[in-house]
């Protein structure tokens, strides 16, 4: 069951004012708060969390480029690989508050 989901375009990762393209084979730094809501887990429920560049057709497709969507062409869409890095040196996490 979706409990939360929503759309954050990596291009805004650090301003909507300036949006900035990713660098391809580089790390960076994504923050990314998810409105609260409240949710009760059970004893024995897990937590999936889904990170992906497309969200068709809930959402525009992505172009996986740093042009405008709503012009861009067919020829425009391309395949990409993304990774999420999980290192001492690029720790990565998830918060999830708990409410008692």
């Amino acid at each position: 069951m979706l409990v939360r989901g929503d759309v954050m375009r990596a291009r805004y990762r650090n301003s909507f004012e300036k949006p900035a393209a990713m660098k391809p084979n580089s790390v960076e730094k994504v923050s990314f708060e998810l409105q609260d809501l409240h949710h009760t887990f059970k004893k024995g429920h897990k937590v999936m969390v889904q990170i992906q560049s497309s969200w068709f057709p809930l959402v525009d497709r992505n172009p996986q480029q740093f042009i405008n969507i709503f012009t861009a062409k067919d020829s425009d869409f391309k395949k990409a690989t993304h990774r999420i890095v999980r290192s001492a040196a690029y720790p990565s996490n998830i918060e999830i508050g708990i409410i008692r």
